[in-house]
C-alpha cells in the first residue's frame, strides 16, 4: 500500500511531467504549501534558475500579513510574485500546483497572480 507521502510524490511528478510537455518554453510558477507558510517561485527550466520568488517568510511580507497560513496571505503572495515577474519581463507562465489540489490557498495564489497580470 502506498503511503500518503508516496501518493503525493506520484501526483507531483505526474503534474510536473505534463506541464513540461505543454510549456513550450514558458517559465513555471511553482507553489509549495506547508502547514504554516506558502512559497511561490517562477522557474526557468531551460536555464535551471529561479527568476522570481516570494514567500510568507520574507521580512517585508511578515509585517503586512496577520497570519501566514491563511487564504489572505496566499493572495498577497500571489500578487507579490506576479508584480515581481512583470517587472522582470515575465508575462506568461504555466502553473505548477505540485501535488496539491487546486483549492483553498493554492487557488487563491493563482487567482491573485492572474489578477496582477500573469497569464496562464
Amino acid at each position: 500500500m502506498n503511503t500518503p507521502r508516496e501518493l503525493f510524490q506520484k501526483r507531483k511528478e505526474r503534474v510536473r511531467t505534463a506541464l513540461k510537455k505543454a510549456a513550450n518554453g514558458k517559465m513555471r510558477l511553482s507553489v509549495f504549501r506547508s502547514g504554516k507558510h506558502i512559497y511561490a517561485q517562477i522557474i526557468d527550466d531551460a536555464k535551471g534558475v529561479t527568476v522570481v520568488s516570494a514567500s510568507t517568510l520574507d521580512k517585508d511580507v511578515r509585517s503586512k500579513i496577520a497570519k501566514s497560513s491563511t487564504v489572505e496571505a496566499a493572495t498577497f503572495i500571489g500578487k507579490l510574485v506576479a508584480e515581481k515577474a512583470v517587472k522582470s519581463g515575465v508575462n506568461e507562465v504555466v502553473f505548477d500546483r505540485g501535488g496539491y489540489i487546486y483549492h483553498g490557498r493554492v487557488k487563491a495564489l493563482a487567482d491573485a497572480a492572474r489578477a496582477a497580470g500573469l497569464k496562464f
